[in-house]
């Protein structure tokens, strides 16, 4: 079963220079049939403003990867080390047993971003930190595994993946990318019991017979096979998470 998510239905969320595009209840946007999806929490389409800050916690037993579209940012999680952020890279905060205080601040010329939430399986767990670089486009437009909870998906052969393995989440899920050319397609295969969520960043595509265009998205439950053709040139993301 398919069902599409269209940008204009989104939820919003505001407080101070943040604005919060939502595709589940979040903060001040609260909506009984939009809770979740499976083991994914949250997909937050954010904005700052230059210097406005976006902070959370306490939080618990969840992993938060965000992907930095435009701008700089500072994080500030309580007991690490300040990170600073520039376009295209990806922070990983897994909050295990606690972290009291998050924040991800923007720089002089603000900064957009990506937000995904995922509900770990394994409790107790000590917090951990993880920041990359952007990870480089397959070149057959293919998807990418930039975040995975499967220690089958962290490669041996450094020489497959150069600039660096999955980030590892507590979650049993991933996070995928793929950068289509227009007129191809990237295609990925789940296991029965899991679903797949689907947002598009920028671009058409088409999964089966329904289009989407840049700020929609799909969910699909119960299905193992997914396949999205670019129209035009398109950039995807793909959460895969249990039911």
């Amino acid at each position: 079963m398919i069902t599409i998510i269209r940008a204009a239905s989104l939820g919003t969320a505001h407080s101070g220079g943040l604005s919060l595009r939502c595709h589940f209840a979040f903060a001040d946007y609260q909506d009984p049939t939009r809770l979740h999806e499976g083991r994914l929490r949250a997909v937050n389409l954010g904005t700052l403003t230059a210097g406005a800050a976006y902070c959370i916690g306490p939080e618990t037993a969840v992993d938060i990867v965000t992907l930095l579209q435009a701008g700089t940012m500072v994080t500030e999680i309580a007991g690490f080390h300040k990170q600073n952020l520039s376009a295209g890279e990806v922070h990983l905060i897994s909050a295990g047993t606690g972290c009291e205080v998050l924040s991800w601040t923007a720089g002089s010329k603000g900064a957009s971003f990506i937000q995904f939430w995922f509900l770990p399986d394994m409790e107790g767990t000590a917090p951990i930190q993880d920041v990359r670089p952007s990870f480089s486009n397959l070149e057959d437009g293919g998807f990418r595994i930039i975040a995975s909870g499967f220690p089958e998906d962290d490669p041996e052969d450094e020489e497959v993946f150069p600039d660096g393995a999955p980030m590892v989440l507590t979650a049993s899920a991933r996070l995928l990318h793929a950068a289509i050319p227009a007129g191809e397609g990237a295609a990925y295969r789940t296991v029965r019991g899991r679903n797949l969520y689907l947002v598009v960043v920028s671009g058409n595509v088409r999964v089966g017979e329904d289009v989407l265009h840049a700020g929609d998205a799909a969910s699909l439950c119960d299905s193992i096979d997914l396949t999205v053709m670019a129209d035009e040139a398109a950039i995807v993301l793909v959460a895969d998470v249990a039911s």
